[in-house]
């Protein structure tokens, strides 16, 4: 697939929240797995705040020890705050020009191998849900071209999710936000439970629940609430190349 026609897809993708039982944990994670193949970056993280200043990462994936403690750190310090207090994004900066501004998060990206962070808000008009991280171990910075596409990519998600809110109008977005964050444990623990049972990984655990849930038109947290309750295995397949971009 061409990556215009990758972009195209994105973008469908994005708008598609009209839909009965939309899932925001599957619809944030399928927008970090779609920067990774389009934008020129290493690791993408959705961050959002609900409600109030503080960030929280609500998409469950399989990050390296490494950049977990990356991303710990970005709630509290770094671009994907900046960017969301100040509703504007933060362009690539080198981990050596930012130590004075981001101590204690340069030190970490530094650690985990990363050379050039950014951050782009994701917003619509006076509406801000958070930000979306980007980190690239190249040595160069990402594109402007690539980072106005990210900011195009989160403006598309914020206007799904708020889409998805009107559609949904008895539930105000941070109810939605919030259960999402706490549907992201329960997926978690599903994660480990079938990785565990089957001795594979983490990602690929979770993509086993995420085809499932696919598969069944059921919701992520409900099978994994089957895997934990249960002992629901959902049967192994071949990996699907939209979700898998883990280095093999």
């Amino acid at each position: 697939m061409s990556r215009e026609a990758q972009i195209t897809q994105t973008f469908v993708e994005l708008a598609d929240t009209f839909i009965k039982d939309f899932d925001v944990v599957d619809f944030l994670h399928q927008l970090t797995v779609r920067c990774r193949q389009v934008l020129a970056i290493t690791d993408a993280a959705v961050l959002l705040a609900y409600p109030g200043e503080r960030l929280h990462s609500p998409a469950p994936c399989d990050p390296s020890p490494a950049l977990q403690q990356v991303l710990a750190t970005a709630l509290a310090q770094g671009p994907a705050l900046d960017a969301y207090h100040t509703s504007t994004a933060q362009a690539p900066t080198r981990q050596a020009d930012a130590r004075t501004r981001w101590p204690d998060f340069t030190t970490h990206a530094r650690d985990a191998g990363y050379r050039y962070t950014c951050a782009v808000p994701m917003r619509l008009r006076e509406d801000t849900l958070g930000s979306l991280l980007l980190l690239r171990t190249a040595a160069r910075p990402l594109p402007a071209a690539d980072l106005a596409l990210a900011q195009a990519f989160a403006d598309a998600a914020t206007i799904g999710l708020l889409h998805a809110h009107t559609l949904h109008h008895h539930e105000s977005v941070n109810e939605r936000l919030h259960t999402a964050l706490h549907s992201r444990i329960v997926i978690e623990q599903a994660k480990g439970i079938l990785a565990a049972r089957r001795n594979i990984s983490l990602n690929h655990a979770f993509n086993a629940i995420r085809r499932h849930a696919r598969t069944h038109q059921m919701l992520l947290t409900t099978v994994a609430r089957n895997v934990i309750d249960h002992g629901l295995a959902p049967p192994a397949g071949r990996t699907d190349p939209a979700t898998d971009t883990r280095p093999q």
